[in-house]
């Protein structure tokens, strides 16, 4: 097992150097369509499967009321699916049988457990132009995708027609919609969001709350104030029922910050807080503003999990934390776990150091 996924690992970093020849932007989309076409083929599923069982070795853990079969989940962003005008648009396209969620089936079956999403109440375009960036120096990725999806109902939807071959584990992620100021509408938002996947019988053995999203022009930061992230959680934890619910939130808010959304967390009930999103930063051009993942990303992160877990531990806060950002090798992973996360999500690691990057960054923490 450790030797396949070392000589994967040597692949991928001998042909980086040609990947990284490649625009960011246009392998993004070669990468959607092959994942399209995959998701198409049993046999090849079925050797992606193959291909996790010899390399990533099981590990089961219980965070945020889930039962993993290993501490690193692919985080929300890659499996999230096209965007419409519509939400009639979306349906029209789920029920003619077509896949607006490339990599649902292909990726889970290659690299374990992961996390769909963000969807929002509505279908969302997301921006256009240049939206993505790779920075091989620091090992980081920059986008400003802009929450490009089909929307809850499009996604239940589509989801919904493929119940039998969805993962035995996996998560959906909720995003505040950007945009919506009222505080009434932004509840009723999160509420039929979640209710478009329970309606359809889709059960995820988790609901993400997405409070922070930098990738849009409009990140509705002011989700992340102890009494508005109570009021956004409790009505999402009404909404889950006994479905465990976890809150992604971003990173740079201060200790004082930090403790105020923890002790609000386990007043609404929520099993699990993600630290972190993506950080703010402008794009090469400076022309606008793009979430920045990866080693970039790594230290801010960190620092959101040890601010958390001082708050939970004074608190004995029934809220566990999972750690976001820049999870690249060994040791970042280790690092996490030392701050008090009981598990962590990855992301830019599949750009860096291939779809087999949990396989990889486990076997570096155990030497």
């Amino acid at each position: 097992m450790t030797e396949l996924t070392r000589l994967l690992d040597i692949g991928y970093q001998t042909a980086f150097p040609l990947i990284n020849l490649v625009d960011a932007q246009w392998a993004h989309a070669a990468y959607m369509e092959s994942l399209r076409l995959t998701d198409r083929s049993g046999w090849l599923t079925d050797l992606n499967a193959a291909i996790r069982e010899r390399t990533l070795m099981q590990e089961p853990v219980h965070v945020g009321g889930v039962n993993l079969p290993h501490p690193m989940m692919l985080a929300a962003g890659l499996i999230k699916g096209d965007g419409f005008e519509t939400e009639g648009e979306a349906l029209q396209a789920a029920r003619s049988g077509a896949n607006i969620i490339p990599g649902w089936r292909s990726l889970p079956a290659l690299i374990g457990t992961a996390e769909f999403g963000s969807f929002t109440r509505y279908p969302r375009m997301g921006n256009s132009g240049r939206v993505l960036w790779r920075h091989p120096a620091t090992r980081s990725t920059q986008n400003r995708v802009g929450l490009r999806n089909p929307g809850a109902a499009g996604a239940a939807e589509f989801l919904s027609r493929h119940r039998t071959q969805l993962p035995d584990v996996y998560g959906i992620n909720i995003a505040v919609s950007p945009g919506v100021d009222d505080p009434d509408e932004e509840q009723q938002h999160i509420t039929r969001s979640v209710g478009a996947f329970t309606f359809r019988q889709v059960q995820p053995a988790w609901f993400t709350l997405n409070l922070s999203c930098p990738n849009t022009e409009d990140d509705p930061s002011g989700n992340q104030t102890g009494a508005k992230a109570r009021d956004l959680c409790s009505a999402m934890r009404d909404a889950v029922g006994d479905t465990p619910l976890w809150v992604k939130i971003g990173p740079c808010l201060s200790e004082t910050q930090y403790a105020a959304l923890m002790k609000s967390f386990a007043e609404a009930g929520v099993n699990a807080v993600i630290a972190t999103n993506t950080l703010p930063a402008p794009t090469p051009d400076g022309s606008a503003t793009a979430g920045v993942g990866g080693q970039t990303l790594h230290q801010h992160a960190l620092a959101a999990v040890q601010h958390l877990h001082a708050a939970k531990t004074e608190h004995d806060y029934p809220v566990d934390i999972i750690g976001c950002g820049g999870v690249m090798d060994g040791d970042t992973y280790r690092a996490f776990l030392d701050a008090g996360a009981s598990a962590v999500q990855y992301y830019t690691a599949t750009v860096f150091r291939s779809p087999f990057a949990a396989a990889i960054i486990h076997m570096e923490a155990q030497q």
